[in-house]
């Protein structure tokens, strides 16, 4: 767990005693130019960040509630405002919250400080003049930042890297502005010890990304020299995050570039160009024990999919192409393949997954966070309705409520996140905020849920999503004693995902089971049990035995009925028919031989 230490004593009293900034009418009616970003640099530098945004942002959100329809054209100035804002915030302010978000999404690991004992400072401080003002003269920069930052970015450390970056070639940054704001997302912090994957020792390949310099450096000249399969120049931030987190050291990416050479078209074709050593899979040595881990190496002594997905992930960054390693359960065994994204920016997310289990999500590493994600996911970063007019109004829309949310607001944040959902029903972030908004005002139950209902159905496409909110709705069911309709709410959710992804019907299978063994009694629990292997489990594998088998003949056990979960395992292999000898044979057989031990030794 990350930890802060807050020792330092914060007066506020300068701040007190400043004078407002005030805005003249008109130059709300375009964004900041040079002149007006002249002004609000000279006001920041002299009085303060903090005074700054105190004075732009009321006087926006105040002309956005007398006219809404002007969102457009304030939004230039509720960009500025935000950014004066986290200049002004000081880092005793600032590392609590980003500690408890790191915490919160577990996020945290031991390739991170323990501490992190904020400066008597704030977070602008030390930012040159001249980059100040460049980010303040470029909107589209400043959209791409604030649509990209997530809570668990350190702040303190993005702003370092950006600056040093424009600081050290300014017409690059202009150009690939875009690339520097993935570079200083990603290297705020460094990366897990299990990435880019666990299946190789620490000592064998370093946990280390490069300097942010270099990586600058290496991207822009391969993008000049027109040597990269995408135009790197025209991607944006939130795909280049995927191209930056690399784990090869220049050097390996070199022999890459010199030696691999399959275009975008046949990017999946560099997996297989790995030998699969089926002699370590067979004996179990799922980690590498050779003395190296390099890409010359891999290829020669051959690897299992792990490496092999590694391997064609490395290969592609070298050349320009964002990319990621998947990992997750198959129908027989643990499998692991690659996503990049193609010739038309489009993700493709089955690189090396066998045909037979296209069904089985997988998880990889978000780059910006170090926490995992869901492989559908990903297709927010390559829907085409992102491009659309309509998402762009929804996103200024949901950008306003969130600052109302900040401000405290929570009445007109509802009523903007309103707006931004009416635009554009796919934008979670507008979602968010309305409820957060809603129970802030404690809102009727009945418009919440029935906006509960209207984001499931806008999420359909997106399984989790769609789930997530449906979670929510069936909590509030049984929160006021509606369980019967919770738990139809539940079953129904369930059936729903249950062809495109058995994953998450699995989920909200032991979610009930789980509520069961709480509060049912275990003949109870036996029956919804068998009634959950009977729907579900036919056909499935791996992923049925780590998401249901597993943890409920757990429960059973924990709770005293060692001999129930005995027969649920043995229940469920009935239905499952592992094949002789498989992965999954294997696994049953442990579980159930350490049941009956427990059931053996019990008085």
């Amino acid at each position: 767990m990350v930890r802060s230490v807050i020792s330092l004593l914060i007066s506020t009293a300068a701040v007190t005693a400043l004078h407002a900034w005030e805005i003249p009418e008109t130059w709300l009616e375009r964004d900041p130019g040079g002149r007006e970003v002249a002004a609000i640099v000279q006001s920041g530098t002299s009085e303060s960040w903090a005074a700054v945004s105190g004075s732009i942002l009321p006087q926006v959100l105040a002309a956005y509630v007398r006219k809404p329809e002007r969102a457009g054209g304030l939004y230039g100035w509720l960009l500025a405002g935000r950014w004066a804002a986290l200049m002004g915030e000081r880092e005793a302010t600032f590392i609590p919250r980003w500690v408890d978000a790191i915490n919160g999404n577990r996020a945290g690991h031991s390739n991170m400080e323990t501490v992190y004992e904020p400066r008597d400072r704030t977070l602008g401080d030390g930012l040159r003049k001249e980059f100040v003002s460049w980010v303040l003269l470029h909107r589209p920069f400043l959209e791409s930042f604030f649509g990209q930052l997530l809570p668990c970015d350190y702040v303190p450390r993005v702003f370092s890297i950006l600056d040093r970056l424009h600081q050290a070639d300014s017409i690059a940054f202009e150009r690939y502005c875009q690339l520097a704001l993935a570079i200083a997302l990603v290297y705020d912090v460094p990366p897990p010890p299990g990435w880019p994957h666990a299946q190789v020792d620490q000592a064998v390949l370093k946990r280390r990304l490069p300097s942010p310099l270099a990586t600058f450096d290496f991207f822009v000249k391969l993008d000049r020299q027109g040597q990269s399969l995408h135009r790197i120049a025209s991607l944006s931030a939130g795909e280049l995050k995927f191209l930056v987190d690399l784990a090869a050291p220049f050097g390996e990416l070199a022999w890459a570039q010199a030696n691999v050479h399959a275009p975008v078209a046949q990017l999946a074709e560099t997996y297989t160009m790995v030998s699969y050593r089926h002699d370590r899979a067979d004996s179990g040595a799922f980690v590498w024990r050779e003395p190296a881990y390099t890409l010359p190496g891999i290829l020669m002594a051959g690897g299992i999919c792990v490496d092999q997905a590694y391997f064609a992930t490395q290969c592609a960054k070298a050349r320009g192409v964002p990319t990621m390693i998947f990992r997750g359960a198959g129908l027989d065994r643990r499998h692991a393949w690659f996503g990049y994204l193609d010739g038309h920016r489009r993700w493709q997310l089955d690189a090396g997954r066998p045909a037979g289990q296209k069904l089985v999500t997988g998880l990889a590493h978000d780059p910006q966070t170090w926490a995992d994600l869901t492989d559908h996911e990903l297709q927010f970063l390559s829907d085409g309705f992102r491009n659309s007019t309509r998402f762009r109004q929804a996103c200024i829309e949901a950008e306003f409520a969130e600052v109302f949310m900040e401000r405290g607001n929570s009445s007109a944040a509802m009523r903007a996140a309103r707006r931004s959902v009416n635009f554009e029903s796919r934008l979670l972030k507008g979602w968010q905020t309305y409820f957060a908004a809603a129970e802030a005002v404690q809102a009727e139950s009945s418009t919440v849920e029935a906006a509960l209902r209207e984001a499931a159905l806008a999420f359909q496409r997106y399984p989790e999503l769609s789930q997530h909110f449906s979670a929510i709705l069936s909590g509030r069911l049984r929160a006021r004693g509606e369980t019967s309709a919770a738990d139809y709410q539940d079953r129904m959710t369930a059936r729903k995902f249950q062809g495109r992804r058995a994953d998450l019907a699995f989920s909200q299978a032991m979610a009930e089971l789980s509520r069961a063994v709480a509060s049912r009694p275990i003949v109870e629990q036996m029956r919804l049990f068998r009634e959950i292997v009977d729907l579900h489990a036919r056909g499935q594998g791996i992923s049925f035995f780590d998401q249901v088998v597993r943890p409920f003949s757990t429960q059973l056990a924990g709770k005293g009925n060692t001999e129930e979960a005995v027969r649920a395992v043995a229940y469920a292999r009935s239905a499952m028919s592992p094949a002789p000898g498989s992965l999954l044979e294997k696994e049953m057989n442990g579980l159930s031989q350490s049941l009956r031990r427990s059931v053996a030794v019990k008085p």
